[in-house]
């Protein structure tokens, strides 16, 4: 596999977003080929640098979720820098931002004023409730989201408060469909020749990532909300985790062959000739008899590896509740070269999450590490058509800034 034929190649994204939704959108726009421009304000940068975890002041967070882009950094507040903002977003055929709604406008990046410029201009916003509608204007991240939506009530033990995802859903759901709907943008301006606003929110796609809740509701007209049921799913007997003596597992035999197969490993013929269980509105309504018999069999076991063992020999689908460590030694992660090394020019070797997509003609592997903050100011001010005498003006001048480490790049 090549990267000649990345089905991106040839498309240029301005990246002026932060944290995470919009930073994760347009990584995975430069892993399938786009060149990526990383713009940032100076000497802060995009909030990410700051996430944790930091070493040699360079944050792992920006690193994950800004490989393979190019880095520019500039002083937008100067009529200078915004000039030159102007004149890479008119090469540009991609925009991604996630500020306020409003807020670009007062600095002169909004929708409007950049479609005049570059008609062809896909402009995609990520906001925390959208563009529209009365909460437009209110802050928010992916925790409240997450929250408002009415994913995390449905979490956790009864009684005690959710927990909080230790992964950002809304995040990461939000870009990954931004990611959707800038590629088919783009496939829709080769025969309309105009671009268009995306308007992507991170409560909207929280809410429908709703699998069942939101027919639930409705079809019950009204009556069934589904509520915290802690380990596992009374909707689906069996699907949810259970203890072994040395750690967690969990266990998918809801549907009635996965049953069958587990009764008959646990309790023999005998069970799994028990009317009780068969057919899953009947396992639902027996749902406690049900998990008393799984559990009891998992603790019986010597360990969760023999747990996972014997349910492997008899095709009941399960996994290990697995500690990150697990994970990363896990051969089916190394298989699917799901950990990319990189050469880092101030850490050295740094090893990160890769991207799920894979292609049959093309190598979407990381082709360069984050950017430091202003690495590529000179060769992109130079690509507009910039002399050597104005970029040296406008970084004395503190309209491109860069970090010291880029002076230490040969």
């Amino acid at each position: 596999m090549t990267q000649q034929n990345l089905p991106l190649a040839g498309i240029r994204v301005i990246d002026y977003s932060h944290f995470l939704a919009g930073p994760f959108l347009s990584r995975c726009l430069a892993a399938m080929g786009a060149e990526v421009i990383k713009v940032e304000r100076p000497r802060e940068g995009d909030a990410g640098r700051t996430h944790a975890m930091i070493k040699d002041g360079q944050s792992g967070y920006f690193l994950q979720q800004n490989m393979g882009k190019q880095g520019l950094c500039i002083d937008l507040k100067d009529p200078r820098g915004l000039a030159l903002m102007h004149k890479l977003i008119a090469t540009a055929d991609v925009f991604v931002e996630n500020y306020r709604p409003g807020a670009l406008e007062k600095l002169g990046l909004g929708y409007k004023q950049l479609s005049e410029l570059n008609p062809k201009l896909v402009y995609c916003s990520v906001s925390a409730y959208g563009h529209t509608g009365p909460d437009s204007g209110r802050p928010g991240f992916g925790l409240i989201a997450e929250a408002r939506s009415g994913a995390l009530a449905q979490l956790g033990v009864p009684g005690e408060p959710p927990p909080l995802l230790r992964i950002p859903v809304a995040d990461m759901y939000t870009g990954i469909h931004g990611v959707a709907a800038v590629c088919a943008t783009l496939l829709g301006r080769v025969t309309s020749g105009k671009g268009q606003h995306i308007d992507m929110a991170l409560y909207d796609c929280m809410i429908s990532i709703h699998d069942y809740a939101v027919q639930c509701y409705y079809m019950s007209g009204g009556t069934e909300i589904p509520v915290q049921t802690g380990h596992d799913q009374s909707e689906s007997t069996i699907y949810g985790v259970f203890p072994a003596r040395d750690g967690n597992l969990v266990i998918a035999a809801q549907v009635d062959d996965a049953w069958k197969r587990l009764a008959r490993l646990i309790g023999g013929e005998a069970l799994a000739a028990d009317t009780r269980f068969h057919g899953s509105v009947n396992r639902n309504a027996n749902r406690l008899a049900a998990l008393d018999y799984v559990r009891t069999w998992t603790m019986a076991q010597p360990s969760r590896a023999a747990c996972a063992a014997a349910l492997d020999a008899a095709g009941v689908p399960c996994a290990p509740v697995n500690t990150i460590d697990e994970v990363l030694a896990d051969p089916q992660t190394i298989a699917r070269g799901m950990i990319v090394e990189q050469d880092h020019p101030v850490l050295g070797k740094v090893k990160l999450p890769n991207l799920p997509f894979r292609f049959s003609g093309c190598d979407t592997s990381p082709r360069s590490p984050a950017p430091l903050m202003g690495q590529h100011n000179v060769s992109i001010a130079q690509a507009l058509g910039y002399s050597a005498g104005e970029i040296d003006a406008l970084v004395r001048e503190g309209v491109l800034y860069n970090e010291p480490a880029v002076d230490q790049l040969t």
